[in-house]
C-alpha cells in the first residue's frame, strides 16, 4: 500500500475519532507514516485529503442506510431489494440499530453539514446524498418508486428524511430519551390525520 492509500486510511481514522475540525496535519502524518509533502503531492492540501475521506465516509453512510432500508444504492427509487412491505416499525428499528452501531459515522456526517456554507464541494456532496436518501426513504416507507410522481416522492422523502435526521440527533445526544421505533410510527400516523 502506498502513501496515498495510507493517507486516506489515516484521514478516515482521524475523521471518525477526532472529527474534521480537530484533525491536524501532524495527526495525519503520525497516523499514516507519510510526511506533509506527501499530503500536498497526492491531495494538494490537508483539506482536500479530508474532503476525499469525508466523501468516502458519506458514501459508506449512504450504503448503510440503503442496506437497512432494503433499497438499491444505485437507483434507490426503483424498488426494494429486500422483501417489500416490511412494517414501518421494523424499518425504524433497523434504522435505530444502525445509528447506534455506527455513531462515529453519523457524527462525521453531521459535522460535514457545518462545512457546506464555505465549501461548495461538500455542499454538493451533501445535496446529492440527501436526494438519494429522500428517494430511498420514500420507497422504503411509502412504496413510492420510479413510477410515482417525482414531486410526491421528493416531498414524502423529505418528510422521512426529516424524521431520520431528528431521530439520529436524539439518539446521538440523548439516547435515553430518544423515541423508540414504535413511538416514531405512532407519532407519524397521528400527524398524517
Amino acid at each position: 500500500m502506498g502513501h496515498r492509500d495510507n493517507l486516506l486510511i489515516a484521514a478516515r481514522h482521524c475523521l471518525l475519532n477526532r472529527g474534521y475540525a480537530a484533525t491536524t496535519v501532524r495527526d495525519l502524518v503520525a497516523e499514516s507514516g507519510a510526511n506533509q509533502a506527501s499530503i500536498n503531492y497526492h491531495f494538494g492540501s490537508k483539506d482536500q485529503l479530508l474532503n476525499r475521506a469525508l466523501f468516502e465516509l458519506n458514501r459508506e453512510w449512504g450504503l448503510l442506510l440503503f442496506d437497512v432500508l432494503g433499497v438499491d444504492p444505485v437507483q434507490p427509487h426503483v424498488g426494494p431489494t429486500a422483501a417489500p412491505g416490511i412494517p414501518a416499525v421494523d424499518l425504524w428499528q433497523r434504522v435505530i440499530d444502525s445509528i447506534r452501531a455506527n455513531e462515529q459515522l453519523w457524527f462525521v456526517n453531521f459535522e460535514s453539514i457545518t462545512y457546506v456554507q464555505n465549501d461548495a464541494e461538500i455542499r454538493q456532496m451533501n445535496a446529492a446524498g440527501q436526494s438519494s436518501s429522500r428517494d430511498a426513504l420514500a420507497n422504503a416507507f411509502a412504496g413510492l418508486g420510479s413510477d410515482s410522481d417525482v414531486r410526491t416522492r421528493r416531498v414524502v422523502g423529505s418528510h422521512y428524511y426529516s424524521l431520520l435526521m431528528g431521530v439520529a440527533v436524539q439518539l446521538l445526544t440523548d439516547p435515553d430519551h430518544a423515541p423508540t421505533a414504535k413511538e416514531i410510527v405512532e407519532a407519524d400516523s397521528r400527524s398524517s390525520h
